[in-house]
């Protein structure tokens, strides 16, 4: 006889692509208890080299991996801003971080700052103190990072958590993003799909 288990635990890794700061976190899920197991940021100099942060990034990132033998890697899609070059170094950033997930065969899913504001706080124009206070709130640590981009991979972990219904945590946020889903939608309309 085989017994089903329901707590299928799961490691994610999230992250905030940086070429100066890169965010960085790492949960276990289980259940519905999401537990931080690592959460900081790689500090990269604005006086290195872009191909020395590039093999920098993508050495640290896969060694993370290899630590942790992640199920997921969870990251934010660059925002497009007026800037192109930092919108380039950010694209850069984030490709090196899927290209060490895949190098490992490890799944990737990217979410807009958008949506995993949206995700964690109910308002997709939150600040991110706003969603570091919530985070805090829900998952209960004590740590105070020095930079915000190490609560945002967090916020991206977690957003990956709840878009999955991994871990449904009953908040009022979260009943009002399952009835504005794309899933209830095509529910709701099946004949306006084709």
């Amino acid at each position: 006889m085989q017994i089903e288990n329901d707590k299928k635990e799961q490691i994610i890794i999230g992250i905030d692509p940086g070429t100066n700061v890169l965010g960085y976190s790492i949960i276990e899920l289980c259940g519905k208890k999401i537990t931080l197991l690592e959460m900081d940021v790689l500090k990269l100099g604005k006086a290195e080299e872009l191909p020395t942060k590039m093999k920098i990034i993508f050495d640290f990132i896969l060694a993370k991996i290899k630590h942790y033998k992640p199920d997921m890697l969870a990251i934010e899609a660059p925002f497009f801003g007026k800037n192109v070059q930092s919108m380039l170094k950010l694209g850069r950033a984030q490709g090196l971080c899927i290209a060490a997930a895949i190098s490992r065969d490890i799944p990737f899913i990217e979410f807009s700052p958008r949506r995993i504001k949206q995700s964690i706080t109910g308002n997709g124009a939150a600040s991110k103190e706003q969603v570091a206070a919530m985070l805090q709130r829900m998952i209960k640590f004590e740590y105070q990072p020095e930079y915000l981009d190490a609560t945002d991979a967090l916020a991206v972990a977690v957003c990956y958590a709840f878009q999955k219904d991994i871990c449904p945590v009953e908040t009022t946020h979260r009943k009002t993003k399952a009835k504005s889903s794309w899933s209830a939608f095509v529910n709701a309309n099946p004949r306006r799909i084709q």
